[in-house]
Parts: structure tokens; C-alpha cells; sequence
């Protein structure tokens, strides 16, 4: 028995070691995470909060829906909507990403302002920066109204600017901006289209988003899917928690993404 004793003691010790290790790592990970403000237009600042990973391939620059807020507390995003609670299953998957906020002069980002010269000139100064401080294509990952964002934005950038778009619970109907409103036939950047099968959202129908799909026609490479997993859907059917924000397969949802990103394919 005693012979056995100095083994079991130092496989204590090495766990111990690396349990602390790992432990004492984590913060320092964490640290780069952090809320950035930067001017775009005359007197009116963007925040963001930035996670930024060593050896990413691209960025993806996430759009919330709703009024455009991500909920800071304590400096970290707290909102519920789908992207904002899914940005660490994105820097899972290799990815830089950018969390964006509402700019400093606008309380609500309703389809008029997503659709604004002046949120396309802010969005442009975000992708600027980021290309700027990582040299890696940036995505624009939209969901529900930041779908209206991300298209708008598209139609307005030229095609070097971005290296494509995903749209999650697309605005289809019954808003200013809605995706088959807009001229969708001017971006001409990967494109991927991602609903789910359940979304009970009287804007964003899943009968729908083949209208947006067609209406892409000169993307060079665009993929239609639905989903129909997650579980225990609650609240309103516009809201985060139910089908239309993937409730219960956010990571599911996510390597869906990250998968087509990184290999674009019809």
C-alpha cells in the first residue's frame, strides 16, 4: 500500500498544477474582451464590445435586432437577444467579434434608421476600424431587424469592403426596411439566409424568406436553410426566447454559421 502512496500524490500535485493553470488563464483571456467607442459621424459615437482571438480568419460584426441596444452592465453586453448571447459560442469558432450598439444620437434603430445614410456611415466606420486592427474579412451577422442592417449596409459597401452576410429571422414583411423591399439584387457578396422553421413573428414569416433568397441574384454564392431544433420556446414570439432567437440550440445555430463562413457553398 505505502509503495503506492508518492504516485497517487504527485498525479494530486499535477492536477492541482493545472487546474491552477488553467484557472489563472482564463482572466487573462477574458481581459481582451472589452467595450470600444469610436467617433463616425460629426458628434456621435458607436460602442461595441470587442472580443478579439489570436489566429482568427475572419471577423463577424453582430447585429441585434429589436431597438439595437446590447444591454451593458458592468461594461459587458447582458442583452438576451440571440447574437449578443451567442458571442462566446462565435469566438468558440474561431472568429474576432464586434457586439454593436446603438449610435450616441439614436435611442431606437427602427427600419427608417437601419436603412439611414446615417447608420450605413456608421457601420462603415466600425468595419474600418476592425479591418484596420485585424486584416481579416469582416462579416455582417444579422439577426431579426440588425437582417436590415446587415442588407442595407451590403447594398451600400463595395463588395472589397465586407466578406459577405448572414441574415438569422429575416425582416420579411410589415416594416420599413423589410429585406424584399430593398434592392437585393445590388449585393454582391456571399450570402447565407437562416430561419427558423417555427418563427411565430408576424414580420419575419418563414413562407417568406424565399423571397429574399430569390432576390439575391447576383450574390456569388447564397444558401437558403431552416432550422427546426431548440426547446422550451417562451414569451413573445418576436423576442429572443422563443423560436425566432433559436431558443435552446443557440450553438447549434452558430456552427451552422461558422461552417458556411468559413466554406461558403450554394
Amino acid at each position: 500500500m505505502n509503495d503506492k502512496a508518492p504516485g497517487k500524490g504527485i498525479c494530486k500535485r499535477a492536477i492541482l498544477i493545472l487546474s491552477l493553470l488553467i484557472v489563472t488563464a482564463l482572466p487573462a483571456f477574458a481581459g481582451n474582451d472589452r467595450l470600444v467607442k469610436i467617433d463616425t459621424r460629426a458628434g456621435v459615437t458607436v460602442s461595441f464590445y470587442y472580443m478579439k482571438r489570436d489566429g482568427a480568419k475572419a471577423t463577424v460584426l453582430l447585429l441585434p435586432g429589436g431597438a439595437g441596444g446590447i444591454g451593458v452592465v458592468d461594461g459587458v453586453p447582458a442583452s438576451n437577444n440571440f447574437l449578443v448571447r451567442s458571442r462566446d459560442n462565435f469566438a468558440a469558432n474561431g472568429f474576432n467579434v464586434a457586439v454593436v450598439g446603438k449610435p450616441s444620437d439614436t435611442d431606437d434603430l427602427d427600419g427608417t434608421f437601419r436603412i439611414s445614410q446615417k447608420h450605413i456611415e456608421d457601420l462603415k466606420h466600425v468595419v474600418t476600424f476592425l479591418k484596420k486592427d485585424a486584416p481579416v474579412p469582416v462579416w455582417l451577422v444579422g439577426t431579426s431587424m440588425g437582417t436590415i442592417s446587415a442588407t442595407s449596409a451590403a447594398i451600400a459597401f463595395a463588395k472589397e469592403d465586407i466578406g459577405g452576410i448572414v441574415l438569422t429571422s429575416s425582416v420579411t414583411s410589415k416594416k420599413t426596411g423589410a429585406l424584399p423591399q430593398q434592392k437585393l439584387d445590388s449585393i454582391r457578396v456571399p450570402t447565407l439566409v437562416l430561419h427558423h422553421e417555427y418563427d411565430e413573428c408576424r414580420i419575419c414569416v418563414p413562407g417568406e424568406v424565399s423571397q429574399i433568397t430569390r432576390g439575391l441574384k447576383n450574390a456569388p454564392v447564397k444558401k437558403e436553410i431552416f432550422v427546426k431544433g431548440g426547446a422550451s420556446p417562451s414569451g413573445n414570439p418576436c423576442q429572443a426566447l422563443h423560436w425566432h432567437g433559436f431558443i435552446g440550440m443557440e450553438k447549434e445555430a452558430v456552427v451552422i454559421i461558422s461552417n458556411w463562413i468559413k466554406h461558403p457553398e450554394p
